[in-house]
């Protein structure tokens, strides 16, 4: 009996995480392409970064609003597209996002 408590409970606490991370993946384009491969962490995702592309294949949904775009611009700078399939940044957005790679 204690099991099957725990299990539901295990279930139903999953369910609810997977609502952070409803996003899913999430892209950037750099201003500047990056020297080498990195990986890096900003927005609370992480990032692969390669060439003038940063992607994060699995970030929670605060990843991909303008505050998640401001952290991942001071580590690699500015910025051209940021966002993911449904929810990329656009104009003034974008612009305070890069305001923060300065």
């Amino acid at each position: 009996m204690k099991l099957r408590m725990l299990t539901a409970a295990a279930v139903l606490s999953l369910s609810f995480a997977g609502a952070a991370w409803a996003d899913g993946k999430v892209t950037a384009s750099l201003k500047t392409p990056v020297a080498a491969k990195t990986k890096i962490v900003a927005g609370g995702a992480v990032f692969t970064c390669e060439g003038a592309s940063c992607v994060a294949l699995t970030a929670p949904s605060r990843s991909a609003t303008t505050a998640g775009c401001k952290a991942l611009a001071k580590e690699v700078g500015a910025l051209t597209a940021y966002g993911s399939d449904r929810k990329p940044l656009q104009g003034a957005d974008l612009e305070a996002c890069n305001a923060a790679a300065n």
